[in-house]
């Protein structure tokens, strides 16, 4: 399984850091993508890494904000995202194929 952690409360214009780890899932050689749900809203891609790290992907509505990164070694996936804003409020998966963490809620509010 897949386990996002680091969402949280930030004020607009402030940064936070996700990450994701494997559990009995191996992220190795694998695409992997952070997907996000807004409030009463559908699923959004936000960004994808491929297997070996070197080719990422973004969202238009992030582009320049968000930084994907992926540690193999220890099987892991972050995001860095900085300038946050209203619009950037959801819950935040990992996605691996059919394989989905349970979501970190990342709440961005004055």
């Amino acid at each position: 399984r897949l386990v996002e952690s680091g969402g949280g409360l930030v004020q607009p214009g402030g940064s936070l850091r996700l990450s994701c780890a494997a559990s009995g899932v191996t992220l190795d050689d694998y695409t992997v993508s952070w997907v996000r749900q807004p409030p009463g809203k559908g699923l959004e891609w936000v960004s994808a890494i491929s297997g070996d790290g070197y080719r990422s992907f973004y969202a238009e509505s992030i582009k320049g904000r968000f930084t994907i990164t992926r540690d193999n070694a220890k099987g892991t996936l972050s995001l860095q995202m900085m300038s946050l804003n209203f619009e950037d409020t959801a819950v935040y998966y990992c996605n691996r194929g059919e394989y989905w963490g349970q979501g970190t809620q990342v709440t961005v509010s004055s």
